[in-house]
């Protein structure tokens, strides 16, 4: 299991237009847009936790962030 935040932009990207089949901006936009990481992972914390495992992803507790981080989170099952 690996956190959603842990992925690399392209990675998130891949896996919400890839996998996901999401309509999302075209990766080099999103790369080279201070906006673009965040919309993506935004995309990534509106599914729920059993597609996120489906593909081997979590969201992890705000405990389980590096450095006391804020993100927004939900537990891992």
């Amino acid at each position: 299991m690996r956190s959603i935040y842990d992925l690399t932009t392209e990675e998130a990207w891949r896996i919400v237009k890839e996998q996901l089949h999401k309509d999302v901006p075209p990766l080099e936009a999103v790369q080279n847009e201070d906006w673009g990481r965040d919309y993506i992972l935004q995309e990534l914390l509106k599914e729920p936790p059993e597609t996120l495992i489906h593909l081997g992803l979590f969201i992890p507790t705000s405990a389980e962030l590096p450095n006391g981080a804020q993100e927004e989170s939900h537990s891992q099952p």
